[in-house]
């Protein structure tokens, strides 16, 4: 029951989009299409629990002065590995997500996660937090993505949903994103508030 709490708190407790306001930069620029949210999102997740395991594993041995730049050299190693999967299996999905992948380096998420939770937890609550705050943040892209690419967009991973559907071009551009954003966390708020 332990581990369930631990995974499920990155969902919706915890969010980072929704509840702690992290990855914002990421999130407000590749959420135009659902399949650039679910790509950033796999590769965020990849770098959060490869880098969370490593940075649990080598804690203890890792001098407080030196921490925070050998946990960066963690991190862009497993962004450095994302990326180069992302080139060699998915060029198109890289050319769409551009500079926002290397970026993931010095995403808040990872970052923080890595410093407030790794650096101070076990190997397997280190996984399930890094899981869990993926997880959040796939949701996160998933709600934002599908809402701006339906509604301003008027395609569902690039397809046609309605033909003749005049679509809300506002939530493509950056301040839809804001929009959508804000509205999703409030609704994310008002659901913290009722769970107590």
């Amino acid at each position: 029951m332990k581990y369930i709490k631990e995974f499920l708190r990155g969902i919706i407790k915890e969010n980072p989009t929704f509840v702690l306001a992290l990855g914002l930069c990421p999130t407000l620029a590749v959420s135009t299409s659902l399949s650039n949210g679910v790509g950033m999102g796999i590769a965020a997740t990849f770098v959060l629990v490869g880098s969370n395991v490593i940075i649990s594993l080598i804690k203890n041995i890792v001098p407080d002065k030196i921490r925070i730049p050998c946990f960066i050299v963690v991190i862009a190693t497993f962004v450095t590995i994302a990326e180069l999967i992302m080139k060699a299996y998915s060029p198109a999905l890289n050319r769409a997500l551009g500079i926002y992948v290397p970026l993931i380096v010095v995403n808040c998420i990872v970052l923080g996660r890595a410093e407030a939770y790794a650096s101070k937890s076990g190997l397997i609550n280190s996984i399930l937090d890094a899981l869990g705050m993926g997880a959040g943040f796939i949701l996160a892209l998933l709600l934002i993505s599908a809402i701006r690419e339906v509604v301003g967009a008027g395609t569902f991973f690039g397809h046609t949903l309605i033909k003749g559907y005049e679509p809300m071009f506002l939530l493509v551009l950056p301040s839809g994103a804001l929009l959508v954003i804000g509205l999703l966390m409030g609704f994310f708020n008002i659901l913290k508030q009722r769970r107590g």
